[in-house]
């Protein structure tokens, strides 16, 4: 169902191209639902992303408004740390960022795309096993 909605969102995004910009918030209505369908529950993605539509018009001031989703983040299992003796080379992994979660409160963060999708670095061994895409 979320590749569905997804789908229809690209195609949204294509057809958008060719009409004029006027979307009242950044990120845009149509990439703050992508985020949320990519990261947050898809009741939930569904209501947020209609909130956000039905606020994009004249009576609403718009502005800089980035999804806000529940996160808990892991336990750390592993502890990276280079052995004394093994030098740092950051050609041997690269791991992508894709989003950013700000915090927002103890629970809730913000979704912040990268857009550049820097790489942060660590060494083969000691860097988690990418999920295939």
């Amino acid at each position: 169902m979320r590749k569905i909605f997804l789908q229809l969102l690209k195609m949204y995004q294509k057809i958008s191209l060719f009409t004029p910009k006027s979307c009242r918030y950044y990120p845009t209505c149509s990439e703050y639902s992508r985020w949320l369908f990519e990261k947050d529950a898809l009741p939930l993605a569904f209501l947020k992303s209609c909130k956000r539509i039905l606020t994009c018009n004249q009576l609403f001031s718009g502005g800089i408004d980035y999804p806000v989703i529940s996160y808990t983040p892991p336990k750390p299992t592993r502890v990276y740390n280079l052995p004394q003796n093994e030098k740092f080379n950051k050609n041997r992994c690269k791991l992508r960022i894709i989003f950013w979660l700000v915090p927002k409160d103890k629970k809730r963060f913000y979704l912040i795309k990268d857009f550049d999708e820097s790489a942060t670095y660590l060494p083969a061994r000691y860097a988690p096993a990418l999920a295939p895409r």
